[in-house]
């Protein structure tokens, strides 16, 4: 087996044995979110990551701030701000201006009328420090979502030098969120087997003629040949060649955020099928070893998207606060719920927690 990709970090930027997976505080609810302009697929992923535990009880400690020199937008630190405030007000409901704050920029107005005619001015600002969010979908949470975390990693990483890739990949972001993806590609002429690993920070699923989150994990990790258009250049055979290509988690993330692909990009159109997803998940039958200890999950946190195309339509979230109730987040409202409305989603984005 040739292996690529596996270099140990030569620096621990974050410990892991200093994260907690429960919440250190139990509390009531925090505070629901206004919606400031088309601002729903925005709420309910920061809704989400503030009932995250494990980063909950780090942005709470203020660890980062105390010891942040960044100048400018710090994600980390505006996100420490968001979160303390949703969960230590005693307000029903806030305005998450600090996080959409308006940074002036000069191409400001020219990029709104252009590219964001619906979005408030200093919504677009943060859109273009935050990171890579496309014109064409301007308010998709899983964009968001993926922009946000890379954003506050970013933030982690300011002030550290000279640091070799592996050592970038432990910081609070990736140590919480991150995994790794091994792809096994077995050449079809020499029989060579070739490991290549990946980081990732979640797991985008196709769901077409899936059923459940389980189906479509098995597809995720079923063997797929590689010809055609997507061959395989071996190194032994010194040429393209057809192969077998197998992905699978090689190392389980503690929390485990999973996109239900609903954009069917053949027909541009969304797919609105029913997805079961359980409250517990088992994630080891999808590892690089499914043979060994189960690797368990629970659901805290799911996001829904209503509408018939993927362009439009309105996002809103159920999360698992640390008093153990689930609650509906629909913009300003926070309503208690039970775990059987919750299973019941048409499901956008999930997440689990070890």
């Amino acid at each position: 087996v040739i292996g690529k990709g596996m270099t140990p970090p030569q620096k621990t930027l974050f410990p892991p044995e200093k994260i907690c997976m429960d919440w250190r505080q139990k509390r009531r609810p925090g505070a629901g979110l206004h919606n400031l302009g088309s601002t729903c697929y925005l709420n309910v992923i920061l809704q989400c990551l503030t009932y995250t535990p494990p980063l909950a009880n780090y942005l709470l400690s203020r660890q980062h701030s105390r010891f942040c020199d960044q100048q400018g937008f710090c994600m980390m630190c505006i996100m420490e701000a968001h979160v303390r405030k949703v969960l230590y007000s005693s307000a029903t409901a806030i305005r998450p201006r600090a996080v959409i704050r308006d940074l002036k920029c000069k191409q400001l107005q020219v990029l709104q009328q252009v590219f964001f005619p619906s979005v408030r001015g200093e919504l677009l600002t943060s859109f273009l420090v935050i990171g890579e969010f496309k014109p064409d979908i301007p308010g998709d949470a899983y964009e968001f979502l993926r922009c946000t975390l890379n954003a506050m990693h970013r933030a982690c990483l300011s002030g550290s030098s000279d640091l070799d890739v592996s050592s970038q990949e432990n910081t609070i972001i990736h140590e919480i969120f991150g995994g790794l993806l091994r792809s096994r590609v077995t050449c079809l002429s020499c029989k060579t087997v070739f490991d290549f690993f990946k980081v990732f920070l979640d797991v985008l699923l196709k769901i077409k003629g899936a059923s459940s989150l389980t189906t479509a994990l098995e597809d995720f990790v079923k063997p797929k040949v590689m010809d055609g258009k997507k061959v395989f250049k071996c190194s032994k055979c010194k040429k393209k060649v057809a192969a077998s290509k197998v992905v699978t988690v090689h190392h389980a993330p503690r929390v485990l955020t999973v996109c239900l692909g609903r954009a069917d990009h053949r027909s541009s159109r969304k797919l609105s099928q029913v997805v079961e997803y359980p409250e517990y998940l088992d994630l080891r039958p999808y590892m690089s070893d499914p043979a060994g200890e189960p690797v368990l999950y629970s659901l805290y946190a799911v996001v829904v998207h209503t509408g018939h195309t993927c362009l439009g339509g309105h996002f809103f979230c159920y999360t698992k606060a640390s008093d153990g109730q689930w609650y509906k987040m629909n913009d300003v409202s926070v309503d208690i719920c039970c775990i059987h409305t919750v299973l019941g989603q048409q499901a956008y984005l999930l997440f689990y927690a070890r």
